[in-house]
């Protein structure tokens, strides 16, 4: 803890309570179970500070110091809480006995965890400002997500009620394969299908023919009969609200590569092309927008939906005045609220659905979307895109010229 000076800790103090700070004048009557609680919502670090949460006992919540003897004992109660059982996974802390302006507060430290969600006495414990909660199954998705973030992503989890006769394997042997390996490694291939499929994570395993995630988005018959919410709903209202005249409407179904193609066939029929026969000797044709950089948007946000515990579609809504793009999943991994957008910060919620949009052709380069989306805009008179993630989704609108 000797990365916090004495004044340091005082500011600390002196700001208050916070998602990342608790108070505790001494560990009397129900403090104890308080603090759990607090080390608990810390290692959850649902707001995804990455940064360890602080509990200060012997600090008032007016935030002046008390005057509780900070012993040894106090101590070992402190850092026996990692490990009395209560607290599950057990949480990653240290304690610390400080003295400032002459008074003792023990510090107790504790890191985010690699897996959550921490359970305290079964209850997912989370923070809320200057409160300690209990996680709702929103939350709870988000602190799952953050474990499968550091071990096997979504897309690879089996559909357990699926089998390979839910999967389209004329689409694999005859489209996937030969744009995933060339023509001589799969001439001297001599594997089973089942083991064609494993290889390329589409099923559990050779001997387990149980669809993934993947398989059921990228070459299932009936995706959206495992996954409800894996499709993109396209409006085109005509007006800029959401209340004026929906002029068309199709929710947009099917494997992945069905869903992108049938966009692109809404995206490209209003599309309206502009023909300028007046302004010089050669006829000039423009589109409302440049068809590529609308596409960049929407396949990415496909390609970085959350597929996990919503039913809730890709958004897609056509107005006069611009384009909205909303996609359910918000911050991941290694992208914030701060960073999403910005040159250099790529992480992917769903890698081998990425990969297989790229064999499919769908998708030419990683990481770069975004930026070419922004380049063709800029190039074609159109205000910067609006970019927005919270923890829920993010959002793109694609202002008109």
């Amino acid at each position: 803890m000797s990365n916090f000076t004495d004044e340091e800790l005082l500011q600390i103090i002196r700001t208050g309570e916070s998602d990342a700070v608790e108070f505790k004048e001494s560990l009397s009557g129900s403090a104890p179970e308080r603090i759990r609680e607090a080390i608990c919502a810390f290692a959850n670090d649902l707001p995804d500070h990455r940064k360890p949460g602080l509990i200060l006992v012997g600090v008032k919540d007016d935030i002046t110091l008390g005057t509780t003897p900070i012993t040894d004992e106090l101590l070992r109660q402190l850092a026996d809480m990692k490990t009395d059982g209560n607290i599950v996974p057990p949480p990653s802390l240290t304690v610390e006995k400080r003295r400032l302006q002459g008074k003792e507060v023990a510090v107790v430290k504790v890191e985010p965890s690699d897996s959550p969600p921490v359970r305290c006495r079964g209850a997912i414990h989370i923070r809320t400002g200057p409160r300690r909660d209990t996680a709702t199954a929103q939350d709870e998705r988000i602190l799952n997500e953050k474990r499968r973030y550091l071990e096997h992503p979504f897309d690879l989890y089996p559909v357990l009620s699926s089998q390979i006769s839910d999967l389209n394997l004329a689409l694999f042997s005859y489209e996937y394969l030969p744009k995933a390996f060339s023509a001589e490694i799969l001439d001297a291939n001599d594997r089973s299908l089942n083991e064609q499929l494993a290889a390329t994570k589409m099923i559990a395993a050779a001997d387990d023919p149980t669809a993934t995630v993947l398989g059921i988005l990228t070459l299932g018959k009936n995706p959206q009969d495992f996954l409800p919410g894996a499709y993109v709903q396209f409006l085109r209202v005509d007006g800029n609200e959401l209340t004026d005249d929906i002029v068309d409407s199709l929710a947009v179904r099917g494997a992945i590569s069905d869903q992108i193609r049938r966009l692109d066939d809404k995206l490209i029929a209003h599309n309206r092309i502009a023909v300028d026969i007046i302004s010089g000797p050669i006829e000039k044709r423009t589109a409302l927008y440049p068809i590529e950089a609308v596409q960049q948007i929407t396949r990415n946000a496909i390609m970085h939906r959350t597929y996990e515990g919503t039913n809730a579609p890709v958004h897609v809504y056509w107005y006069n005045d611009r384009i909205e793009v909303l996609s359910p999943g918000g911050v991941f991994g290694s992208i914030t609220t701060e960073n999403f957008g910005k040159p250099g910060f790529v992480d992917y919620r769903n890698p081998n659905l990425a990969e297989a949009m790229r064999t499919f052709e769908l998708v030419q380069r990683f990481g770069v979307g975004i930026r070419i989306a922004r380049r063709l805009l800029a190039e074609a008179g159109h205000p910067e895109p609006k970019f927005e993630i919270n923890s829920t989704h993010a959002s793109a609108i694609i202002h008109a010229k």
